[in-house]
């Protein structure tokens, strides 16, 4: 399929700003990972209380994020999308003009932020509901591509916090914030299609399939891995290496790209390979660099070890959603939600535990190695469904399995 079919089919204007809009919301979401080390720093928090900072936004995006899915089916993505996006506004302009002062002040800013993780439930049906079930995959790959907010994050976060100051840095984001916000209410569009509204109890009966519980967990490695890591690496350079936060966040930048470009491409080997066949590459492949990482004991082959499992859970990603669409059909709205929340979890898992790790042992290896040893866990699963999976509703499908 040919990316010009985009222009005679759907909406482009919906796509290019439902894009945006979850562009910078990850942006924003991520935040308080770009700035940790100097925020850090200047409140003398210890290892412990960085690593809950930069985590809370993940643990309170996992659950915004099913909030917000329902409302999306009640009052329409894009009324969804301006009042979630005003709330984000308020938060970062109370932060901006107000300052945090404390380790409590960080925390509640962590709490709003969640609310721009939880995007993902706007940005996505609101662009795929324009196009027919044969583009789904070229387009909600390109509405997710906003993931790579972070390595905005990470490359300019550190360096305006420098001339700036980091305080200054929640004021200069609202200009994209606010520009983004202005273009999507202009432009964007709301999909004139009949969709049925989920309730809670629709989540709670899916909770009872047990292959919904085997998603869950293995989107909380994929996507946990991808933004823990994310939120974490400035100040896990700027502890191990004793780097600035400006070189850290290049190194961090360069680290968690190729992750965040990895979605799609895991997608496409996912459906050359099977699904299951990609997640066993994909997790065995982020063990092993997780382990190389907590070994590695020059700068280099660290960053090369976080590289490649950025690059292996951004991968994982994408074949999880490659495989959800198989199994649950006719109940995918609710599942992204649930795998989303799940994926949220493992990122709140991640990046605290790797501030608690530090913090009591004055290394980052336990916490490595734990994630690690999720991954292993994550293939011994595997090995226990893909018969199952591929004798049953595997065996109906038109994808490989």
């Amino acid at each position: 399929m040919k990316l010009s079919t985009l222009k005679t089919s759907g909406h482009w204007p919906t796509l290019l700003t439902s894009f945006l809009y979850f562009d910078v919301s990850f942006m924003v979401w991520t935040i308080l990972g770009a700035l940790g080390a100097q925020i850090g720093t200047t409140l003398g928090l210890p290892p412990q209380q960085k690593g809950l900072m930069v985590a809370v936004p993940y643990l309170s995006g996992a659950f915004i994020r099913i909030l917000l899915g329902m409302l999306v089916d009640r009052i329409g993505a894009k009324n969804t999308g301006i009042i979630a996006q005003l709330i984000v506004i308020a938060g970062m302009t109370t932060a901006w003009l107000t300052g945090l002062h404390q380790f409590s002040h960080t925390l509640m800013l962590g709490v709003v932020l969640g609310v721009a993780g939880a995007s993902f439930a706007v940005a996505l049906p609101q662009a795929g509901r324009w196009y027919p079930p044969h583009m789904q995959g070229l387009v909600l790959g390109l509405a997710g591509a906003g993931n790579v907010g972070v390595v905005i994050d990470a490359i300019m976060a550190p360096r305006l916090a420098v001339i700036y100051g980091w305080n200054a840095v929640f004021g200069l984001a609202l200009i994209p914030l606010v520009l983004v916000l202005a273009c999507y209410i202009i432009f964007s569009k709301e999909a004139q299609v009949q969709v049925k509204k989920k309730r809670l109890v629709d989540y709670a009966h899916l909770l009872k399939e047990k292959d919904a519980h085997w998603f869950c967990f293995f989107y909380t490695i994929s996507f946990g891995g991808f933004s823990g890591l994310a939120a974490s690496l400035i100040i896990y350079f700027t502890s191990e290496f004793h780097l600035a936060p400006v070189e850290a966040g290049t190194w961090a930048a360069m680290c968690t790209l190729v992750g965040a470009l990895g979605r799609p491409v895991g997608g496409a080997l996912a459906d050359r390979l099977g699904g299951i066949r990609a997640l066993h590459v994909f997790f065995l492949a982020a063990a092993l660099a997780l382990v190389l990482a907590a070994f590695a004991g020059t700068l280099p082959l660290c960053a090369l070890g976080f590289f490649l499992a950025s690059c292996a859970f951004g991968m994982a990603n994408g074949s999880v959603f490659q495989l959800l669409p198989q199994r649950f059909a006719k109940d995918i709205g609710v599942m992204t939600g649930l795998v989303g929340c799940g994926g949220g979890l493992g990122g709140f898992m991640l990046a605290s535990s790797l501030g608690y790790s530090k913090g009591l042992t004055g290394s980052y290896l336990a916490g490595l190695l734990a994630f690690a040893t999720l991954c292993v866990l994550a293939l011994i699963g595997l090995n226990l469904v893909k018969i199952r999976w591929r004798t049953t509703w595997g065996a109906l499908s038109e994808a490989r399995i």
